[in-house]
């Protein structure tokens, strides 16, 4: 892993814990290793936070936050409004793997109670983090990810169950501005980072992945541009100039089914290279779990977030169905 600058609070030697700096009209805040708040002088209406790194395998995220927080410090980017960035697992990132000991982003909404790893540990001072940072009543969070595997749409985000909550234009228009044309939607409650800051602070927040999961180095940056430009464009001016919404823009999908590991013996019927949003012909076989079968039950059932490898009790798969965007409810 190549060198990070210092500004990211390295996991070991954290000397800038608990210390603050200023630059030109706002102040730094460096209160945990990886959580670096921007307080301007004069803030505008919006709290922003980007969460990397739940993930520590999934670098281009951390990048992108890296390249940010150097140019706030080179005065090269103006904050106008109070931003929280979180790389949320620096031993991870250390490690070079997904995780130490469980997926991080399975201990959110007070589920990192349930153990006591260094991860359910971290889980809980970053929901603590999230609490202490938002103060103003438009609340963003936009939670960075890559995914395991390709996927036929390479980028997309998680729009987290709204409780019945009408589904915003601006959010999905500043997406589709970032490169990210397709939508899943989440029918039910979870234990991810963004959904933890939907519900508890009625946030705006996505889970938005960008790409696939490269090593540090091998990120065709490039491939980025669009979301780093909006990024910086929410945080540094004062309202965002985005164009009318356009349904044209988008692919929306509707998760259909949430397919568990129970037993030791569980297997996925395809192989690893299989794309996300990859459909599948009605009664296919898509997984084994010991003695149960699940088998495509719709047409146009598509697979999405496959991973045999998860602990048993957890998600190893879902399905997904086209949604028409004319069927949301829209604000």
């Amino acid at each position: 892993m190549p060198d990070l600058p210092d500004v990211l609070g390295p996991y070991e030697g954290q000397a800038l814990i608990g210390t603050s700096l200023r630059i030109e009209s706002a102040r730094i805040e460096f209160w945990d290793a990886g959580v670096i708040a921007i307080e301007p002088d004069q803030p505008g209406d919006k709290d922003v936070v980007f969460s990397c790194a739940v993930h520590g395998d999934e670098t281009a995220p951390i990048e992108i936050v890296r390249d940010m927080l150097t140019d706030i410090l080179a005065g090269k980017l103006q904050v106008k409004h109070r931003t929280l960035f979180l790389i949320a697992n620096p031993a991870a990132i250390v490690n070079g793997t997904r995780f130490i000991d469980v997926n991080m982003n399975r201990l959110f909404s007070g589920a990192h109670a349930q153990g006591d790893t260094p991860e359910h540990h971290r889980a809980a001072k970053l929901e603590q983090y999230v609490s202490r940072f938002f103060k103003q009543q438009r609340r963003f969070h936009y939670d960075l990810h890559t995914a395991i595997r390709d996927s036929a749409h390479e980028k997309f985000a998680v729009y987290p169950f709204t409780h019945g909550g009408p589904y915003k234009k601006e959010q999905l228009t500043f997406l589709a501005e970032c490169g990210v044309d397709t939508i899943l939607l989440n029918q039910a409650p979870t234990t991810t980072f963004s959904y933890y800051s939907v519900r508890e602070h009625n946030a705006d927040a996505f889970t938005v992945e960008l790409g696939k999961v490269r090593p540090f180095g091998e990120n065709d940056m490039s491939r980025f541009t669009d979301a780093d430009t909006m990024f910086r464009k929410l945080i540094s001016t004062s309202e965002l100039d985005l164009p009318k919404f356009d349904s044209n823009r988008h692919h929306v999908y509707d998760v259909s089914r949430s397919i568990d590991r129970t037993a030791e013996d569980f297997r996925l019927n395809f192989a690893d290279n299989v794309a996300n949003f990859t459909e599948f012909e009605l009664g296919h076989l898509l997984a084994v779990d010991g003695e149960n079968e699940y088998t495509v039950e719709q047409p146009g059932e598509r697979i999405i977030f496959p991973n045999a490898k998860v602990a048993l009790g957890q998600r190893a798969l879902l399905t997904v169905v086209p949604m028409p965007v004319e069927n949301l409810k829209l604000v």
